[in-house]
């Protein structure tokens, strides 16, 4: 049985729920990038990540607002296995209460050695998803447990302080 693609995701694919072992290649990909290339490739990556394959996230969130934000990620976390994270969605921002990081959570139950900047990932990655439907985002935490805000870009805005995101470990 073919499960129905949830139209907030902009994947082929048609499981219900991703593999938990994808987080092994993840984890082994940020470490040779970082290793053979240097920490400026790394986020270099990540960045172009946001901005070429999650081109259809962003061109959603263009349009739907603060409601496609919520609405991919409740969707995003439905489908991966084993996490714990609540959507809240208010006018001013969606927030992410990642309670239980299902990529963290499988690294170390399997005693894998996380890449330290490991969780810098979901603010390298998002920003360049929201940048272009005139949002910005903030992460504070990490290491299993985080919060991540999903604003509107405001030039009063401060940037993301990277120390505010914890080293993975």
């Amino acid at each position: 049985m073919v499960a129905p693609i949830p139209a907030s995701l902009p994947y082929a694919d048609t499981k219900p729920v991703g593999h938990a072992d994808f987080y092994f290649a993840v984890n082994a990909t940020f470490r040779f990038i970082q290793r053979h290339h240097g920490e400026g490739a790394l986020i270099k990556y990540w960045q172009d990540l946001g901005h070429s394959y999650y081109q259809p996230v962003s061109k959603r969130w263009s349009e739907l607002g603060f409601a496609g934000v919520a609405d991919y990620w409740r969707a995003f976390f439905a489908a991966e296995p084993g996490s714990e994270v609540e959507v809240s969605e208010s006018p001013e921002e969606v927030r992410l209460e990642v309670k239980r990081c299902p990529a963290i959570r499988h690294l170390r139950e399997h005693g894998r050695e996380i890449v330290p900047n490991f969780c810098q990932h979901c603010f390298f990655v998002n920003e360049a998803i929201a940048g272009p439907a005139g949002m910005t985002v903030r992460v504070c935490g990490g290491n299993g447990r985080c919060t991540q805000r999903f604003m509107k870009a405001t030039a009063d805005l401060p940037p993301q302080n990277l120390e505010d995101i914890a080293t993975a470990s």
